[in-house]
């Protein structure tokens, strides 16, 4: 009886002991602070968003700042989906075109600046240029070069979304 009796205590505190440290471990993690940004675009982007709009606001939906999950599935049968979402989690791109109707995506758009002729930012871009044209997503490069045709963004719209055959 004894034994069991200690058995029971031992059971006791190391299911305490367990509660214990998950509490301790919530208790003392960090929190972190956060405050509300002025802007979700830069001036570059807020200016392209706005030439988009006028180039083809009647179309399609513009959506700033769009994670790949939100636009490629990484369930695809026969890989690892944890690994892919993974892969694309920490990707986006700054517009995607969306019909009115259903709101599926239709083109992704780079805005492309100084900072993509970095060594980084290349094998970066190549990946999402290589993701999307997987998942058969077209993708349009723009450079910033501090102004946006709306008319200009229509037709390389429209070649992006109807490539000659």
């Amino acid at each position: 009886m004894t034994k069991l009796f200690i058995l029971a205590i031992t059971i006791g505190a190391g299911i305490f002991f367990i509660e214990m440290m998950k509490g301790k471990d919530s208790l003392t993690s960090k929190k972190y602070n956060y405050s509300k940004k002025d802007f979700i675009m830069t001036r570059a982007e807020h200016e392209c968003f706005d030439a988009l709009v006028k180039a083809v606001g009647e179309k399609y939906h513009v959506f700033p700042q769009v994670h790949l999950p939100s636009i490629v599935n990484n369930k695809v049968v026969g890989q690892n989906w944890k690994g892919a979402f993974k892969h694309i989690n920490q990707k986006s791109v700054d517009f995607v075109l969306c019909d009115k109707a259903y709101l599926a995506p239709k083109l992704a758009i780079e805005l492309d600046d100084k900072s993509h002729e970095r060594a980084d930012r290349i094998d970066r871009d190549g990946e999402v240029e290589r993701i999307l044209a997987d998942a058969g997503l077209p993708l349009l490069r723009l450079e910033n070069h501090g102004r946006f045709d709306p008319a200009d963004l229509s037709r390389r719209i429209d070649e992006s979304l109807n490539p000659a055959k």
